[in-house]
């Protein structure tokens, strides 16, 4: 028995066999269930296969591909927000012009964003957006001869809104990676750069950027599934998962109104489904337009 678990051959199953059970347990199981549940009508104490006749009834559903456009734009907005203003502020944080007392200050103000549960921080937003003519940005206006805007009942505006509250949360997050790439950087091809002549702006495109890929590509694919799987900051900034017409509701939204509120876990299934398909169709496309999936060169 000794001789067994000290196998050469048998040590490395032992080593990964945490994380098979766990990913079978945890992963693979509930989306087969999922899937199963997909083609099922579920009623209370009844069960029906019907095929595909959920995914029939969604890519003819209204609410939920406006749902779907809804998860993209917040997506689409955030990679355009949430990679380019982390990097610079990250790039600036760096810098040796900024003193190590300034940094930690920096770099601890746009960390704590992250550490407020998002509850309180979709809280906070609805107030500050709030149509009354107390609410923080009304009064703002009011200093300027504006009449107070009814902000989260408009389609623009409600938006902006949302990605207000996703910026506030996740800047310093993706800030810190992006720190933490940069610090790996040698100082030396900065300095050979420097040497040839090279511009700030030459070093940040020739040197940072090439060199800082593997963290933007991993910022790139968490930005891209948190962009898809967001529902509490919508629930929260709406008081709720009924928006104005449904101007802040998610995939994961409808999901939870199919199969929390309306108890139609066989659509709300199917719509889960749709949502993995969509995540892993855009992130494997990105790795593979990026290289990631190519094998380096010996």
């Amino acid at each position: 028995m000794k001789k067994l678990f000290y196998s050469p051959k048998l040590a490395p199953y032992i080593f990964v066999l945490p994380f098979i059970i766990t990913f079978i347990i945890f992963w693979f199981t509930p989306l087969a269930k999922a899937g199963m549940m997909s083609t099922q009508k579920i009623l209370p104490g009844q069960t029906e296969f019907i095929g595909i006749e959920n995914f029939e009834r969604l890519f003819h559903d209204r609410i939920f591909i406006k749902a779907v456009a809804n998860s993209i734009k917040y997506m689409v907005l955030s990679l355009i927000l949430l990679i380019p203003i982390p990097l610079l502020l990250a790039c600036a944080v760096n810098s040796k012009l900024v003193s190590d007392k300034v940094k930690s200050i920096f770099k601890s103000s746009l960390f704590i964003p992250a550490l407020t549960s998002v509850v309180v921080a979709g809280t906070i937003f609805r107030l500050v957006f709030g149509e009354s003519d107390h609410a923080l940005l009304n009064q703002v206006i009011s200093l300027f001869g504006h009449e107070p805007v009814k902000w989260l009942k408009n389609s623009v505006t409600g938006f902006s809104a949302l990605m207000s509250l996703a910026c506030w949360r996740w800047t310093g997050v993706n800030m810190m990676y992006f720190l933490a790439g940069l610090q790996s950087i040698p100082e030396d091809y900065y300095e050979a750069a420097s040497l040839d002549g090279a511009s700030s702006w030459k070093k940040f495109v020739n040197i940072t950027v090439p060199l800082l890929k593997p963290t933007i590509v991993y910022v790139f694919t968490i930005s891209i599934y948190g962009g898809l799987a967001m529902f509490t900051e919508s629930f929260m900034l709406w008081s709720g998962n009924n928006s104005p017409n449904n101007i802040g509701l998610t995939i994961v939204g409808y999901l939870y109104r199919q199969g929390i509120e309306k108890n139609n876990m066989g659509y709300a299934s199917a719509v889960g489904i749709i949502l993995l398909v969509i995540v892993l169709i855009i992130n494997i496309t990105q790795l593979v337009a990026t290289g990631t999936f190519k094998k380096e060169e010996r």
